[in-house]
């Protein structure tokens, strides 16, 4: 399987739709896979694992200018978040884990483990 490393320019949509400020932060991993119209704010880091997938509509945020929080965000090997997700900075989300559709991220997520809603919680 052939993987093509996006361009990515500041602000930018790249050929698939998604966007992303500051990409110099930016580690993202071979054989990813970002939705349209997914948003990364990557000022104080973001990295994206090897195979991880990101649903349409996400955004992850380093800085959040609501609460004055700052950290990476970290996304696993192999992890999956779900279609408009939200995803608060300094938040890591472990190795192929899986974050249901429309959650909102504000904590870790363990590696394996699956979570959704608002906020995401551990499945049952």
């Amino acid at each position: 399987m052939t993987w093509e490393r996006p361009v990515i320019e500041d602000g930018v949509p790249t050929k698939w739709g998604w966007i992303v400020r500051c990409p110099e932060r930016l580690e993202l991993g071979e054989h990813t896979d970002i939705g349209a119209f997914t948003y990364i704010q990557a000022e104080e880091g973001v990295e994206i694992g090897y195979g991880a997938q990101l649903g349409a509509h996400c955004a992850v945020y380093s800085v959040s200018t609501i609460d004055g929080k700052r950290g990476k965000v970290t996304i696993g090997r192999g992890a999956g978040v779900g279609a408009n997700s939200v995803v608060m900075p300094g938040v890591t989300i472990g190795d192929l884990a899986t974050v249901g559709a429309c959650s909102f991220v504000n904590r870790d997520v363990p590696a394996g483990a699956t979570v959704y809603g608002c906020p995401a919680r551990v499945a049952p």
